[in-house]
């Protein structure tokens, strides 16, 4: 069963994939509309099947604490991270999942290298990190907005003509040494539409319980949509790599990329395949001493009453032993009869047929004849 579901997850979220290797133009590539031939009401269902398994995948991942999982969610103002985060990770144990938003960088973030405070926020083993913007961030808003790049402070040999292409293969180099040391990176980009920016966008206006969320920063940005788009086109074509391929989620419903990103990120947990620990011989004979124990303390049994399989087996010992040493106990009695018999003999003396010797005598000839025709 469970490989049946991983092949059919595995084949919905193909289309989604960015090819290594391959070049990437967003507006010819990628439908943000697309649906899958889907309805609202199959997604619902598709959603809460791939929540139920990510409930039942991350307690087998923290158990076996040997792999993490990374998930960088990229995309513009209003494109849907936050209730992707928030309806995807729904049926999760909070104790192992982290979610991080990187804002504005702080005075000590820029006195490190860009990836400086990306790397303090990564998972531990057996957790699930998620990267709210991420290090990609570097490459996007950065390269749009170059006055950012200014107050980073870089030497001069670090900002000679190249440095996109350098970042993007410092990226690639460093999601490289994570996943070779056990921690998966799923990138996922929400791809979301202007004419769709812009109906969120009024939404946050005319809901009063929306208005928090509006920021005239945001409206300003969409005068720089041609720009990211051709930057995110690059860095997909750039970063998407065989241990850490880019998923491009058509985000105008909302619905439908909730369904997506459940999708990948359970096709990430497939893939790991996490299993709960074994345990060994003696560490199964240790729990059921435990049970034992507690079976003792329930209410009604008597404390002091000792475990019925142990004293059985106590007593079979004992009285094999007790066999045993009875055993032992007439054969040297009988050695010790023939030997007087034969010292008798010896001093020439016969003793006679109601002696305690000739007793013994013939004591020790009936033992050893017995033990020679052995039992019948």
């Amino acid at each position: 069963m469970a490989d049946k579901r991983a092949a059919r997850i595995a084949d919905f979220i193909a289309p989604l994939r960015v090819a290594p290797g391959s070049t990437v133009d967003l507006a010819r590539d990628f439908d943000p509309r697309y649906k899958a031939h889907l309805d609202r009401a199959q997604g619902e269902d598709l959603l809460r099947r791939g929540v139920e398994m990510l409930a039942e995948y991350q307690p087998r991942l923290a158990a076996q604490d040997t792999y993490g999982v990374l998930v960088c969610l990229q995309a513009l103002d209003a494109g849907g991270k936050d209730g992707t985060i928030r309806h995807v990770m729904s049926g999760m144990n909070p104790q192992g999942v982290r979610v991080s938003s990187f804002k504005v960088p702080s005075a000590e973030e820029l006195d490190h290298d860009f990836l400086w405070r990306y790397a303090r926020r990564l998972p531990a083993r057996g957790d699930i990190a998620v990267f709210n913007r991420s290090h990609y961030e570097e490459v996007l808003v950065v390269r749009v907005h170059q006055e950012v790049l200014d107050r980073q402070r870089l030497p001069p040999p670090a900002l000679r003509p190249g440095i996109w292409k350098r970042r993007y293969r410092e990226i690639n180099d460093w999601e490289r040494h994570l996943t070779d040391n056990g921690f998966q990176v799923v990138k996922i980009f929400l791809n979301l539409s202007r004419e769709e920016q812009r109906q969120r966008f009024l939404s946050r206006i005319d809901l009063p319980e929306k208005n928090w969320k509006f920021s005239a920063a945001d409206v300003r940005e969409r005068r720089y949509w041609d720009d990211y788009q051709r930057a995110f086109s690059e860095m997909l074509s750039a970063t998407s790599t065989r241990w850490a391929p880019w998923y491009v989620v058509p985000a105008d419903r909302k619905w439908f990329a909730r369904i997506c990103a459940a999708a990948v990120l359970v096709h990430t947990l497939t893939e790991i395949d996490p299993r709960y620990p074994t345990v060994s011989a003696e560490a199964r004979g240790q729990l059921q001493s435990a049970r034992r124990e507690l079976e003792r303390e329930a209410p009604g049994a008597d404390p002091k009453a000792k475990d019925a399989t142990h004293t059985k087996g106590t007593r079979s010992a004992k009285a094999a032993n007790t066999g045993k040493a009875g055993k032992a106990g007439k054969a040297t009695k009988a050695v010790k009869t023939a030997k007087e018999s034969k010292k008798s003999k010896a001093a020439g003396k016969t003793p006679g047929k109601d002696s305690p010797a000739a007793r013994n005598a013939k004591t020790a000839r009936n033992t050893t004849a017995a033990s020679r025709k052995g039992p019948r």
